[in-house]
């Protein structure tokens, strides 16, 4: 599988990235939030240990410092003198003394804040929290042991702790202390910046997509440009109509710029390679003229200086001397007839008239024209397989075809020799095969077997299997040679049914 196809693509891809800053955003903020309450309760913890210290301390110094056989009554003096000895050493926690005096109140003996911000040491009873203090220190003597409660609020936690004094069932000492939030005085300044700082990582990771967005979108501007000014070659290569236009994006613009520069210097280099082909094209055409009038002015010289030699010797010769040299002289001139049909019949379009032909009847019709070459040359001349079908060809063209092939084997095949000759269907293919036992083709001759005035013989004019290509190309097919351990063997393929 290609590797392309295992990819996401681009808005795929921008939405599992979304998707990732999301998730991030939301696993920092659920962190965030765990450690605050984590260490809102360490705190909280802290400050209940520090008030049940303290309220402890004050009951058992009052018990220690009064007489618990005589003292009876509430020392109030004493009380404060305890509190603000003992509380002064715990900063932030407040306290006092309290007694069930049957009523619903109670009575608050003593209280004091020795760290109290302001001027001096507090001496009242904070009314906000006196229901919490109330309820806290009537449960504790209640159950005759040390309570605490905590109220959490959005700003701090408000924690009581309420201890009995020993000795003294109706008295209770008691301590308040506040929790600071958990990440401090700025706790919720520091929440909001980090609020602020996750918003704007989501603005940015929205605002970075949208930018991406559009940057594929003036990409894919760019390669809709390129398939409407291109225009596919015979090659497969594409030529640029016309520059393509900017997009307005620098990074995209440079690409553009660049494309479009290689597109022209690709424009100019492929007139230049035209104009080149077309140097080199006239270039082969005046060689390949010359090299055919060479070929021709010399398969004609020959037999001119025949016929010349022959005259000069006629004219101071007798009566039968003349003969013999007219007789050359007409030979020479028929066999030069004879290349000039050829070279006429390379030069002018082979014309198709197809029509329907018994392929078994059509060669060894064909086959029986040659039998008294054959027989001349002592070749066995046979025909082979050939198919019962009818084909669809010009039967004029393909008898030419097939003669010259047969002439061609006959005058390479020895004495003693055999010419065999099949055509069959093979697939959607007329296969036509003329094979000999004689020495065959030679290998450097194989590639150029087919070009005109190639002969292996001296008495051929090179032109014969010229035409059997040339017929057999008009036909839609080819005609080539195929190599065998022993002999030659030419075919010729064209379609069954040519149209």
């Amino acid at each position: 599988m290609p590797a392309n196809s295992a990819r996401l693509s681009f808005s795929s891809q921008l939405a599992v990235f979304w998707a990732l800053v999301a998730v991030m955003c939301a696993l920092l903020c659920a962190l965030v939030l765990f450690m605050a309450q984590e260490n809102a309760g360490r705190r909280i913890d802290a400050a209940r240990e520090r008030s049940v210290a303290g309220c402890e301390s004050v009951a058992s110094r009052y018990d220690l410092s009064i007489d618990n056989n005589r003292d009876t009554d509430p020392h109030t003096d004493l009380m404060h003198a305890i509190l603000d000895v003992v509380l002064a050493q715990m900063h932030g926690v407040e306290g006092g003394f309290w007694r069930n005096a049957g009523t619903e109140r109670g009575v608050f003996d003593a209280y004091a804040f020795p760290t109290y911000e302001g001027s001096g040491i507090k001496r009242d009873v904070p009314d906000a929290e006196t229901p919490l203090i109330l309820r806290t220190l009537r449960a504790a003597a209640a159950k005759q042991t040390t309570l605490t409660d905590v109220v959490s609020g959005q700003q701090d936690a408000v924690i009581v702790a309420a201890c009995p004094v020993p000795h003294r069932p109706a008295l209770l000492a008691w301590t308040l202390t506040r929790s600071q939030p958990s990440l401090g005085a700025s706790g919720r300044s520091l929440l909001a910046a980090l609020a602020v700082l996750l918003a704007g990582i989501v603005g940015i990771a929205i605002a970075l997509g949208v930018r991406l967005r559009r940057w594929r979108a003036q990409l894919a501007c760019v390669e809709r440009s390129v398939a409407q000014h291109a225009s596919a070659q015979p090659d497969g290569s594409t030529l640029i109509a016309e520059p393509i236009g900017k997009t307005g994006e620098p990074e995209l613009d440079r690409i553009v710029d660049a494309f479009n520069t290689h597109a022209a210097r690709t424009a100019a280099l492929r007139s230049q390679t035209a104009d080149l082909n077309a140097r080199l094209a006239q270039a082969e055409r005046f060689s390949a003229l010359g090299k055919l009038a060479a070929q021709i002015a010399h398969e004609i010289r020959n037999p001119i200086g025949a016929m010349r030699l022959k005259a000069e010797n006629a004219l101071a010769g007798d009566e039968n001397r003349k003969q013999r040299a007219l007789a050359t002289i007409l030979e020479q001139i028929h066999r030069v007839e004879e290349q000039l049909s050829g070279l006429l019949a390379l030069t002018q379009p082979v014309r198709i008239d197809a029509q329907p032909v018994p392929i078994r009847a059509w060669l060894t019709e064909r086959i029986a024209l040659h039998g008294e070459a054959a027989a001349n040359a002592r070749v066995t001349l046979t025909v082979g397989e050939a198919s019962s079908d009818q084909a669809f060809f010009d039967p004029a063209q393909l008898s030419r075809a097939l003669d010259n092939l047969v002439l061609n084997a006959l005058r390479h095949t020895p004495e003693g020799g055999s010419v065999t000759v099949q055509a069959t269907k093979v697939g959607d293919t007329l296969r036509v095969d003329v094979a000999d036992d004689g020495p065959g083709v030679p290998q450097a001759d194989r590639e150029c077997i087919f070009e005109p005035f190639v002969t292996g013989h001296a008495a051929g004019s090179g032109l014969g299997l010229a035409v059997v290509r040339e017929i057999a190309a008009a036909h839609g097919g080819r005609a080539f040679y195929e190599a065998r351990q022993t002999g030659a063997c030419f075919v010729i393929e064209i379609p069954w049914r040519t149209s």
